[in-house]
């Protein structure tokens, strides 16, 4: 596989950065608002997320979890490998708040459409957004847009996003790896 670096730390930084600006002003001071990260890849992003809000924006009233869809996916008994479940960690009453669901790329749909079922066992939030980091587009299976992006790239079914944050010994970067038999890049 080639790989070729999309995002490094610094241009990670400016999206986290818009991020949180477009989260705020959507969402104000976060009274009625909660953050759930997609466990596993969603909680770095939206650990990134909080610690902005919280140390730069100021941020105080700050709901946050972890949100596991692994039982929740319709490809869960489908696959030869099993998926290995996390956990959920949301200890807060979510009915009638807006809740932004986070993940680091959005592909075909299906985690978050698990996220949306598995998300009704914990109450009915007023409403739900999506915040993705990555949005691959042209990829979809399902019908499901992200309200706030960091990046929109194009890519071709047999690429792979590597978004790596919190990685020790490793820069925050986001890459795409390709085939070696498809098409160069620089």
């Amino acid at each position: 596989m080639k790989r070729k670096k999309l995002l490094d730390k610094h241009t990670l930084d400016i999206l986290l950065n818009r991020l949180s600006c477009e989260l705020i002003e959507n969402h104000f001071d976060f009274r009625n608002s909660i953050l759930i990260g997609l466990q596993p890849r969603g909680i770095f992003v939206l650990n990134k997320l909080v610690k902005k809000l919280k140390e730069k924006y100021f941020i105080s009233n700050l709901k946050h979890g972890k949100l596991d869809t692994t039982f929740f996916r319709d490809d869960f008994r489908s696959k030869k490998e099993h998926h290995k479940a996390n956990f959920s960690n949301i200890n807060f009453n979510i009915e009638d708040k807006r809740v932004v669901l986070i993940d680091d790329v959005l592909y075909t749909g299906r985690s978050i459409r698990a996220a949306l079922i598995a998300i009704e066992s914990f109450g009915r939030p007023i409403k739900i957004e999506l915040l993705t980091l990555i949005n691959r587009r042209f990829t979809r299976h399902l019908p499901i847009q992200p309200d706030y992006t960091g990046l929109n790239v194009d890519t071709l079914q047999n690429d792979r996003v590597n978004v790596d944050l919190n990685k020790s010994n490793v820069e925050d970067a986001v890459y795409i790896l390709k085939d070696h038999n498809e098409a160069n890049f620089s």
